[in-house]
């Protein structure tokens, strides 16, 4: 079986042909207030980012990862473990698909599923967690359906539009 595979989908690590993909979702406002960016992100800085991209997650703490189409080999989101701690054996989890067409075909589920089986199997995590806007529906669905637990409230933890919302806490632990 192929990790990253999945019936759908596949997850790949970064490439440089990727700088007009990540500026496009980099400079996406209107996800800004969950990947917590104030400011646009110039083709330069991505650049940069992407020639460092090739760093071991234990060297860089954190991988990102393009999610693809099978059939069209499009890169259609990315999906991210940050904050790695191999002391601890856990990471953060992040997922944005680009486009509204894609978001509710199970492409994010896929996307999940596989990180979750990588980060188990692979990097032998014991622990995922996910810090999720309390009115972000859809992302609070999809955690939730994987087995993530609500463990904690933080208030009025994001500010957008000059309104303060709450961020929940949801973690995954791996008992196996």
């Amino acid at each position: 079986m192929i990790t990253l595979k999945g019936t759908n989908i596949y997850l790949r690590a970064l490439e440089p042909e990727d700088l007009e993909f990540i500026y496009k979702i980099e400079n996406n406002e209107s996800i800004w207030d969950v990947s917590n960016t104030q400011t646009p992100y110039s083709r330069f800085l991505i650049r940069q980012y992407l020639e460092n991209a090739h760093q071991d997650i234990y060297e860089a703490k954190q991988l990102r990862l393009a999610i693809c189409l099978n059939d069209t080999f499009e890169a259609v989101g990315l999906i991210d473990l940050f904050d790695f701690d191999p002391k601890n054996n856990r990471a953060g989890v992040g997922i944005v698909i680009l486009s509204e067409i894609n978001r509710n075909s199970g492409i994010g589920s896929e996307a999940l599923q596989l990180v979750i089986n990588y980060a188990f199997n692979q990097l032998q995590l014991h622990q995922l967690y996910a810090n999720i806007g309390s009115d972000n529906e859809i992302s609070l669905q999809l955690f939730t359906k994987f087995g993530f637990q609500k463990i904690g409230v933080k208030k009025d933890w994001i500010k957008v539009n000059n309104v303060f919302k709450d961020e929940i806490l949801y973690q995954l632990i791996n008992y196996t």
